[in-house]
């Protein structure tokens, strides 16, 4: 009798748990996770995912010296590997090496996940991060995604991705995330045809759909002939990292797109969405109670206005004295409370005006003030209270500010369990085959 599947997640970079909650509502279940915060003694995010999920199993240590020394013994195998990485620069540091592999600048913490996959091979990768990784680095447009491509290439891995605005598909807030995933090519097989997975059967396409308007005869060719790629990544990380988007204006790699085998098929896909959409309002309106510090005083009311306001006036540089020109457009204010929210930034806590901090109108009594932390923690899928585990509300925020969208998770979990027990089964047949073909 055949061993019962398993469904098995090791989470980087676990945050507060958000990945956790939504693959836990898709199916799986984590086995091994870490959280750490350089920089600094206390650990707020690790000290809430211990406090609602336990520590057996979690580390709070830096995930670089983890991958590479002894703590990797305690990393349990899994199916999936999971994490929402930071924005940075990946650029290589030296060319391969025949056996050392790459190297990447110190710190950066795209390399620890690169150094799991060689470590621990799993089937299946989901990575979350900021749309501007797309583009980045301004002097060559695209770069640092082309390495991350190029990474999972050589180590064995087709990719898909899409730019996610967590408001399309329902949510109540427009949080804008990329979403990664990979599949090991060794693991089942795969009959990737990269316009039908981008548009149809791939992970993305059955989770988040889009629309197909335009593209039948581009399908229908592609059933005959394969589509020719946009881009073709060199198979060195290195030489990717020398070379690409050197002289563009604008990255190559659109909201969507597919790699095989290094060939990256790219393309701008819209939404489509048919179910009930929440709001600002829909949130707000289960608060119950709101803090008197969360309400903007009457002499306050200005400032805010000011802050949200459309501005072009003249300013000085404080440090080298200059006098420039100053302008940017108006914001609403207060924040409509009949569409879903703007993206939560970490800076959204704290008493002081902001231009990017969120104002309503209080449903209940008409005054102006702040979100609290309740609402922000449900307008990313939280339970409510989730981060009331010792730290203050700015922390909070600033936890909010950091986190994702655990439905939008949850719906990606879900189409990745399906396409791990369709490879299942894939095994199973053809092991049938080979012991039916040996008697």
């Amino acid at each position: 009798m055949a061993p019962a599947p398993q469904f098995r997640v090791a989470e980087l970079f676990a945050g507060v748990g958000g990945f956790r909650l939504g693959l836990k509502k898709a199916g799986w279940t984590v086995v091994w996770s870490n959280q750490w915060e350089p920089s600094t003694k206390a650990q707020h995010a690790s000290d809430c995912y211990v406090e609602h999920f336990g520590e057996d199993r979690h580390v709070c240590d830096d995930i670089a010296k983890v991958v590479q020394g002894p703590q990797s013994e305690s990393i349990l195998d899994h199916e999936l590997l999971v994490g929402g990485f930071p924005c940075q620069d990946y650029s290589v540091a030296k060319p391969l090496a025949q056996a050392a592999g790459i190297q990447g600048k110190k710190g950066v913490l795209w390399w620890s996940i690169y150094d799991m996959l060689a470590l621990k091979r799993p089937p299946f990768v989901l990575l979350e991060n900021v749309d501007r990784l797309l583009k980045s680095p301004a002097t060559q447009r695209g770069r640092d995604f082309a390495i991350i491509l190029s990474c999972l290439a050589q180590l064995g891995y087709v990719a898909e991705w899409r730019v996610v605005n967590a408001a399309d598909y329902g949510f109540p807030q427009r949080r804008r995330r990329v979403f990664l995933y990979a599949h090991r090519l060794d693991h089942c097989g795969y009959q990737w045809k990269p316009m039908t997975r981008l548009y149809v059967d791939g992970v993305m396409a059955k989770a988040l759909p889009v629309s197909k308007a335009g593209i039948k005869s581009v399908l229908e060719a592609e059933a005959a002939l394969p589509q020719e790629p946009d881009i073709e990544l060199d198979a060195n990380p290195y030489v990717v990292s020398e070379t690409f988007g050197i002289g563009l204006k604008t990255s190559p790699f659109a909201n969507a797109g597919v790699m095989i085998e290094g060939r990256v098929w790219t393309r701008v896909v819209t939404p489509i969405y048919r179910g009930k959409k929440q709001t600002l309002g829909d949130v707000v309106g289960r608060t119950e109670h709101v803090p008197e510090s969360y309400f903007v005083s009457g002499d306050r009311v200005d400032t805010w206005a000011y802050q949200k306001g459309p501005k072009s006036e003249p300013r000085i540089d404080k440090k080298t004295g200059h006098e420039y020109f100053y302008s940017e457009g108006g914001m609403a204010f207060p924040d409509p409370l009949d569409r879903p929210a703007r993206t939560i930034l970490t800076g959204e806590g704290g008493t002081s005006a902001s231009r990017f901090k969120h104002i309503i109108a209080d449903p209940k009594t008409g005054r102006l003030r702040r979100l609290i932390p309740e609402e922000l923690e449900e307008l990313n899928g939280f339970p409510r209270g989730w981060t009331d585990t010792g730290m203050s509300d700015g922390r909070r925020a600033f936890m909010m500010g950091n986190a994702l969208v655990v439905g939008v998770v949850e719906r990606i979990g879900r189409a990745i369990k399906k396409e791990a027990e369709a490879c299942l089964l894939q095994k199973a047949t053809d092991n049938a085959r080979e012991a039916a073909t040996d008697t």
